[in-house]
């Protein structure tokens, strides 16, 4: 098997709604990715075989959990490649449980934790291509015409609000 760029791993198929904007992301620059879901507590064996074989397939892994969301820490903890947290938002606080669970990580055991939600997915797949592209100089450009475009369509929103406004 081909290694894979990015690992997605998810604590659970409710997850996968959040997670696809990830794969979005991911798509949209052309980079290879594989999905899982493996809860840290409900299926401990596989988070320790997934982790532990990770640096065999991957080069960073995005880890969407919520509730304890201790998935992303478990795998960061049996790695030595880079683990991006997404916090999932909860029923009832929110996500805050999630991201407190993510960016609470003992020293040695870093998860690069993003914010609860579609953004945080959006963001860490962003992230994790920002990581690829430093040994990758096609997906480096990509990311440069990315960021330009983010730029241009500020200065185009901007244009037309004062437009609109008839400021201009």
């Amino acid at each position: 098997m081909a290694k894979k760029r990015i690992g997605i791993v998810m604590g659970s198929d409710s997850d996968l709604t959040i997670m696809k904007e990830a794969m979005n992301i991911l798509k949209e620059f052309d980079v290879d990715f594989d999905v899982n879901i493996i809860s840290a507590h409900r299926s401990p064996e596989r988070a320790h075989s997934y982790a532990t074989e990770a640096e065999e397939k991957y080069d960073v892994i995005i880890a969407g959990a919520g509730g304890a969301a201790h998935l992303a820490g478990v795998v960061a903890s049996l790695t030595p490649i880079p683990v991006i947290g997404v916090p999932m938002p909860t029923s009832g606080l929110g996500g805050l449980d999630s991201l407190l669970s993510m960016v609470q990580m003992p020293s040695g055991i870093p998860v690069s934790t993003m914010a609860i939600g579609k953004s945080g997915a959006m963001n860490a797949a962003i992230l994790a291509i920002q990581i690829v592209s430093l040994s990758d100089p096609k997906i480096r450009q990509k990311m440069v015409l990315y960021k330009k475009k983010l730029s241009d369509d500020v200065a185009k929103k901007d244009k037309e609000a004062r437009t609109e406004l008839g400021l201009l």
